[in-house]
């Protein structure tokens, strides 16, 4: 079974190179993340016709998240449980579904923007709300993930520069200390293999060439149980999505499991 994560920044500006990727590698399962698209506008139609069915919590705004899936797709819990609004609202940035043998969350963590920010105190209030959804079935018996953009490093080594980020949201102390919170429930990082380089990078801001010169991050993170991580075969960064006119600025992450 090939599950993976893409941040695919705008399914409808990314459509075709979707619709071929899933073809050409073969996926099970996707996470979708910043799919800035309404429920309504979310392609389901292109994408039955190429063998998934989808389930989509998004409002058109510039998050959204969606699972799609052809190795089934049932139980599906839209939003975070118990999790927190920003500003009027709980925004769309957490689905939840049974795909075959698999639970799996698809989430796209708030960004943060600035330590001082209102959202970074909403994104650390975000992750415990998180960390508390998903406790049970992390100690559970059947496999089960968290896939998605989490907008964390968890170390200085999933950073290009980290002297250049000193100070910024994604690397503070507490964001990763939620992260190692959320690893206590039982919870394991799926770490990929890179294709090129020596660091599996997923994202890389569009400017000052910093893909080209591989000045990446990887926020993009697969956290299993250890059922989940069990069945774990292989693990790659697609680093060869990222490329070429009309890419997301991230790569999708890939596992393969033994299910």
């Amino acid at each position: 079974m090939r599950i993976a994560t893409w941040n695919v920044n705008s399914i409808t500006a990314r459509l075709p190179r979707l619709l071929a990727w899933l073809e050409s590698s073969g996926t099970d399962v996707l996470c979708l993340q910043e799919t800035k698209c309404t429920a309504e506008q979310f392609p389901a139609d292109a994408l039955r016709e190429a063998g998934y069915e989808s389930a989509v919590n998004a409002n058109g705004r510039w998050n959204g998240v969606a699972l799609i899936s052809r190795a089934g797709l049932s139980d599906i819990v839209l939003g975070l449980p118990g999790g927190p609004a920003y500003e009027t609202a709980q925004e769309p940035r957490a689905i939840s579904a049974t795909c075959g043998p698999v639970r799996l969350w698809s989430v796209y963590v708030p960004n943060g923007r600035e330590v001082a920010h209102e959202h970074y105190a909403y994104k650390l209030r975000w992750l415990e709300a998180l960390r508390e959804a998903v406790a049970a079935d992390a100690a559970g018996a059947a496999p089960f993930a968290v896939l998605g953009d989490f907008n964390v490093a968890p170390t200085d080594e999933d950073v290009w520069d980290p002297a250049l980020f000193e100070g910024a949201t994604h690397v503070t102390p507490a964001e990763r200390q939620a992260l190692a919170a959320l690893r206590a429930e039982g919870l394991s990082d799926v770490m990929p293999r890179p294709l090129k380089y020596d660091r599996p990078y997923t994202f890389w801001d569009y400017r000052e060439l910093r893909f080209p010169k591989n000045k990446g991050m990887r926020i993009d993170l697969v956290y299993g149980n250890a059922p989940f991580t069990a069945a774990v075969k292989d693990s790659y960064v697609d680093r060869e999505e990222r490329k070429g006119k009309g890419a997301s600025d991230h790569a999708p992450v890939v596992v393969d499991l033994d299910l």
